[in-house]
């Protein structure tokens, strides 16, 4: 398996026809994976925000100032009012604020990016990414696109790529009733592609001023097994967010 970084993207603004750009810059194959940052779809489907569109109610002046007692430092209820308004649940207020998006993903602040967003306050995250992935991959020679974003994860330090959206492949490949090398039968394991693919892509994509927005993966093959494009996990078998809805933040 081969991954490269598209090279000579310019900077995206609001209506851009991003799979236009990615298709004058690299020759695709079928079979290619074709791993798309979010900050770059949310730039061209115009997800831009100044503070000033979300003007703070009770709530978010209240979780802005508990915030700002814990951390010392000032926090923006307008921001707060934004993560409310991206967010169809608050799992954790303190610390920080950890959310579930409208599209299923749980992360701090909703996702909300202030770096690299040139003109505006907020970059949101895309409203639907596995459209705007089935968007991009009409107009790709590619079968496959994986939109990506990057966030940490529970019990491991740091960031690591992740996939919120993708179209033209299932989300996870499932080794259940097949064999181990023992003959055992493999009873719950089900391997989740699409991060797989999302984390491998932002090795090569990198951070910062010097990051490319999109890497193809070339060579990947998902194989004779079943899939399936459950990703996120159902709030009735995810024991972690249940506990953390039972927790409460207590300072030193």
């Amino acid at each position: 398996m081969e991954l490269f970084a598209v090279a000579d993207l310019p900077e995206i603004r609001p209506g851009d026809d991003l799979a236009a750009l990615i298709r004058d810059r690299v020759d695709l194959d079928e079979d290619d994976v074709v791993c798309v940052a979010s900050t770059v779809v949310s730039k061209a489907e115009g997800r831009l925000a100044d503070l000033s569109a979300f003007p703070a109610g009770p709530r978010a002046r209240e979780i802005a100032a508990r915030l700002e007692s814990i951390s010392g430092d000032e926090k923006d209820p307008r921001f707060a009012q934004a993560v409310l308004e991206e967010s169809t649940e608050i799992i954790m207020e303190a610390p920080f604020l950890l959310t579930e998006s409208r599209f299923g993903h749980v992360s701090v602040n909703a996702g909300i990016d202030r770096s690299n967003v040139a003109g505006a306050d907020l970059l949101l995250l895309p409203k639907r990414p596995s459209e705007s992935a089935a968007r991009i991959r009409e107009e790709l020679p590619a079968d496959r696109v994986i939109v990506t974003d990057t966030c940490g994860r529970p019990f491991r330090h740091g960031q690591r790529g992740v996939a919120i959206g993708w179209a033209g492949m299932p989300a996870s490949r499932d080794w259940r009733g097949e064999s181990d090398r023992d003959g055992r039968e493999l009873g719950v394991t089900v391997q989740n592609v699409v991060d797989e693919l999302a984390a491998a892509a932002n090795l090569v994509a990198g951070e910062g001023d010097g990051g490319t927005p999109v890497v193809v993966v070339r060579g990947f093959e998902f194989g004779d097994h079943a899939g399936s494009d459950a990703h996120f996990r159902e709030v009735e078998g995810d024991f972690v967010r249940q506990a953390l809805r039972e927790w409460e933040f207590e300072s030193n």
